[in-house]
């Protein structure tokens, strides 16, 4: 039932379409609490990927290659933390050869020479591409990084499609302005390609941050260097060759796979490198400034970790708002920045909630993501499965209260037990901390004048749940919150169009819809002086 339950909300949602570990000594109350806890689904033996690896090379000048010192790494598969294959580890030297590549198809080949139709063309026949291979892609993306095959098939590989249908409709609507003068003379605006696009995306979500950094940058006449997450570099790959496909010239878009204190510290500090792009956390994202900032000073988009409140009003009807609020935090594994890691219940309804939250969270289907059904897979790997394992320790540990799971599932792999806390006071480290992973934290609240305030009490600022029947309420949280996106009786609503970013330390600019388009784009002003003009 509830794999059902959540299915249906991934369906709705989707339908417009390093922190501190903790020590290990057993704890007794840890066992008595968890040994109440059951699940809907047991680990299996592993079902074989329906998809075979076929690419673990470097993509530089529209060539696989391997990379310069030879060296590979590799990349596992979550369910087991077995090897799925041995990809080529790039470094600063790979790093220059895919930004000389980018720089020449920039400055001297056809891309940004095309006409802008011709570039949506090639788009669009690359989002064809992308529905054709949406079995493979979708196979890829759940093998190397846990998720439930059904939600990469189903949501994020047709998404991606459609993200780059999107752009590929803006690539010819691109254009200036007319600027009226004081005196005689004719101004006009130029909206001109930034250059060397730099763009290191995350592991959560590889296809998808794919689609919001690579999409905008071809549609603006950029050219690409990539570099992908050293857990998850098959997908990027995968889909970079189906862009070659389609007719993209060489050079346009490398991608090179390898460890960010390398590559990617080589991609941030490279002097011929134009705009960097950086999905991750606030605190790489410091790093990924400084660098831009002592190199060559090139404008940098980051979008950044999250603490989302998810405020569940007292008219709220508890039942959807508990199916919302687990949505909204299992979802991914809870491998998703936005996240609503902090869930605000009015006092009226907090006892009710909490027996709902429980029932969610011990029904969840885990298991094998390539199993028909499941709704949580294994975390990313051991570091993070680790990571997870120590914030709930530290959350017993200060004094609330283990509801439900807090432990691994099955023997096997990285996979953990959805997990609920209640009584969480506001200072726990559960409560201030992106734990990015199966972790509810439920909170009590009396009045909106205190939700608001304690909401707003972080240093995150990506996004917030609003679960109320009354439109003033809504509106009044809506204005308050001091976050990049407000979710009303909805959340993850990641359409095409909808701006996507943070206030605070969860990062800078905007991602998707036109506000994307800017990040890739020089305003150039023009002035010509006028000779007896008839008119100003």
């Amino acid at each position: 039932m509830a794999a059902r339950r959540i299915s249906s909300l991934l369906s709705r949602s989707f339908s417009s379409l390093p922190a501190p570990l903790f020590s290990r000594g057993t704890n007794p109350t840890l066992v008595r609490q968890i040994s109440r806890y059951s699940t809907a689904v047991e680990v299996e033996e592993p079902i074989s990927p329906p998809v075979k690896v076929n690419y673990t090379q470097l993509l530089i000048d529209g060539k696989f290659v391997d990379s310069a010192s030879g060296k590979t790494f590799p990349t596992l598969d979550p369910r087991t933390g077995d090897v799925i294959a041995h990809v080529a580890e790039g470094d600063v030297e790979d790093i220059n050869r895919a930004v000389s590549a980018a720089r020449k198809a920039f400055d001297e080949g056809p891309w940004p020479r095309m006409t802008a139709y011709e570039r949506s063309n090639i788009l669009l026949r690359f989002a064809d591409l992308i529905e054709k291979h949406n079995d493979e892609l979708a196979a890829l993306e759940t093998w190397d990084n846990g998720k439930p095959y059904e939600q990469a098939a189903k949501i994020e590989v047709p998404m991606l499609a459609r993200l780059m249908r999107y752009y590929a409709g803006w690539a010819d609507k691109i254009h200036g302005l007319i600027v009226p003068a004081d005196g005689p003379h004719h101004v006009q605006t130029l909206h001109e390609p930034i250059g060397v696009a730099g763009q290191i995306i995350p592991w959560n979500f590889p296809l998808l941050m794919f689609a919001w950094k690579v999409g905008p940058a071809l549609a603006c006449g950029n050219t690409i260097v990539l570099k992908s997450a050293e857990q998850t570099p098959l997908s990027a790959i995968y889909a970079a060759k189906l862009l070659y496909e389609a007719g993209l010239p060489e050079g346009v878009i490398n991608v090179i796979s390898g460890f960010g204190a390398t590559a990617g510290a080589a991609l941030a500090s490279h002097m011929e490198v134009d705009k960097l792009a950086f999905t991750g956390s606030t605190d790489t994202g410091k790093i990924i400034l400084q660098l831009a900032a002592k190199s060559n000073l090139k404008p940098v988009t980051l979008e950044l970790g999250g603490k989302s409140p998810f405020i569940v009003c007292e008219d709220a009807d508890v039942d959807k708002a508990a199916e919302m609020a687990h949505f909204a935090l299992f979802f991914n594994q809870g491998q998703c920045c936005c996240a609503g890691s902090r869930t605000f219940v009015h006092e009226k309804v907090y006892d009710e909630f909490i027996e709902k939250a429980k029932a969610l969270a011990k029904n969840r289907a885990v298991g094998d993501p390539f199993k028909s059904g499941i709704e949580q897979g294994p975390q990313i790997d051991k570091k993070q499965f680790d990571k997870i394992l120590g914030y709930i320790r530290s959350g017993i540990e200060c004094g609330a209260t283990l509801e439900t799971g807090g432990e691994r599932f099955g023997d096997k792999g990285y996979y953990i037990q959805p997990t609920v806390f209640t009584n969480v006071k506001d200072d726990a480290l559960i409560a201030k901390e992106e734990i990015f992973g199966p972790v509810q934290t439920i909170l009590k609240y009396k009045n909106l004048d205190e939700v608001i305030q304690r909401s707003n009490a972080s240093r995150y600022g990506l996004a917030a749940g609003v679960f109320t029947q009354n439109i003033d309420t809504a509106n009044t949280l809506t204005r308050a919150l001091r976050v990049g996106s407000v979710f009303i009786n909805c959340f993850d609503v990641f359409d095409a169009a909808i701006p996507f970013g943070g206030y605070k330390m969860s990062g800078q600019g905007r991602e998707k819809g036109i506000y994307s388009l800017s990040n890739y784009l020089q305003v150039k002003a023009v002035v010509t002086p006028l000779k007896n003009p008839a008119w100003l």
